[in-house]
């Protein structure tokens, strides 16, 4: 195996983490006012006008959300994964690095606010003792969530189909590219994916009133993912969807999507709630190898054929080499760290853990 390989195959590794382990992140912030209205009952949710102090956390209505504090031990630690993403594609693949975000700059833009505006919100909305300004606190929840998932279905979906390039060689998208039917179809496919495995993990984590919710709501959501893949699909088979170099290895991951996607809504239907998750894990991580896979050897496509192949992307042998030392000392790290965090706040939430949020 070359350098090259080895360093794709790690790129790819570390998106696909991503988006399974901030794909939950995504979609229980997506979920979290259908999800979370749990609580101590209210007792009011005013100063009192004696003291002029503001009411305690759990007098406020709404205050306690259920949903948040299941994914609270590993908020903004699964970012860590994006992060490692990024430091990879920029030392490893730079020539990549360069097309993919000055092409996609808006989406990525788009990403990154809704990152910035989901992060605040989740921990500033524990802090008001307002009913009105929790409310605001909790759009911009569901904002944070939104925005980031459908934006990656929409990149998913422009890499599939190439991206348009200048007579410069350069890599460019528009308004028209974006609202294309099949990058807008992948960005709906993603963004209910990412909630059903939102809801996956809700059911695993919380205790058994809220799970059920979180089941009956996940199943609803994985189909409609499924029903928009489908139709992303068709999309492909008419000509105006994705344009892969590898028929059957996209074939045979598009297949594999599906039967995940069916075998999150069986154990989703059927309680048996970990086996679901691993079901959504599966699912949300498929989009990178069926991207990395299907269009090899190239790693950004252009719409009018070719684009920028693996080893054109790749930075020189010696690079490689220098960044294998790294590699060998901070990527155990994280596997370590997430390894540790997941055992520590393993089971449900409840009466194991306090409210975090």
């Amino acid at each position: 195996m070359s350098l090259e390989i080895l360093w794709l195959a790690l790129l790819g590794l570390l998106l696909a983490g991503y988006f399974v382990l901030g794909g939950y992140d995504y979609g229980v912030q997506m979920l979290s006012p259908f999800l979370g209205g749990r609580g101590p009952d209210p007792v009011g949710g005013t100063a009192d006008p004696a003291t002029h102090t503001d009411p305690a956390p759990d007098a406020v209505p709404g205050w306690h959300n259920a949903a948040l504090d299941a994914i609270a031990p590993f908020f903004l630690g699964n970012e860590v994964w994006l992060v490692a993403f990024a430091g990879t594609m920029f030392g490893a693949f730079p020539h990549l690095e360069g097309n993919l975000l000055s092409g996609l700059y808006p989406l990525f833009v788009a990403i990154l606010v809704g990152l910035v505006l989901g992060n605040a919100a989740v921990q500033l909305r524990g802090r008001s003792r307002d009913p009105e300004a929790l409310r605001r606190w909790d759009v911009l929840v569901v904002l944070g969530g939104v925005l980031p998932a459908v934006c990656w279905g929409i990149v998913v979906g422009l890499l599939l189909r190439g991206v348009p390039r200048r007579a410069d060689n350069s890599f460019h998208v528009g308004v028209g590219d974006v609202l294309a039917p099949f990058p807008l179809t992948c960005g709906v496919a993603v963004a209910l994916l990412f909630a059903g495995h939102g809801a996956a993990f809700v059911a695993l984590r919380s205790d058994a009133e809220l799970a059920a919710t979180a089941r009956r709501l996940g199943v609803r959501l994985l189909a409609g993912s499924g029903a928009a893949s489908g139709l992303a699909l068709v999309l492909s088979l008419l000509g105006a969807g994705a344009s892969t170099t590898r028929t059957t290895t996209s074939v045979v991951l598009f297949g594999l999507v599906a039967v995940a996607l069916a075998a999150g809504r069986r154990f989703l239907s059927r309680g048996r709630d970990a086996l679901a998750f691993t079901a959504t894990c599966v699912a949300t991580a498929l989009p990178v190898p069926l991207i990395g896979a299907g269009q090899y050897p190239y790693l950004l496509t252009a719409s009018s054929g070719a684009g920028i192949t693996v080893h054109d992307a790749a930075a020189d042998h010696a690079t490689l080499e220098l960044l294998i030392g790294f590699g060998v000392v901070i990527f155990p790290l994280i596997l370590a760290y997430q390894t540790w965090s997941w055992w520590a706040f393993r089971g449900r939430t409840g009466m194991r853990h306090a409210g975090y949020f």
